[in-house]
């Protein structure tokens, strides 16, 4: 799995917010909202929201993933 990249703060609040909205779910809808994206050709909003999912993705593991400093 490829570690997310998260160019600002923004992609962090949007993580964040689909968690409290959504729970166990966020990933489901951070995924609808990219398939709407790209549905619709706006391909900007759709490569955040596929980074958003891979991050809700990471943040639901228990352990550390990728190097340990």
């Amino acid at each position: 799995m490829h570690l997310p990249i998260l160019v600002d703060r923004r992609s962090y609040d949007d993580a964040a917010a689909l968690i409290e909205a959504f729970g166990d779910h966020a990933g489901v809808e951070a995924a609808m909202r990219a398939d709407q994206s790209r549905e619709r050709g706006n391909h900007i909003h759709f490569c955040h929201w596929r980074q958003i999912e891979r991050m809700l993705v990471l943040l639901s593991v228990d352990q550390a993933m990728g190097t340990v400093h």
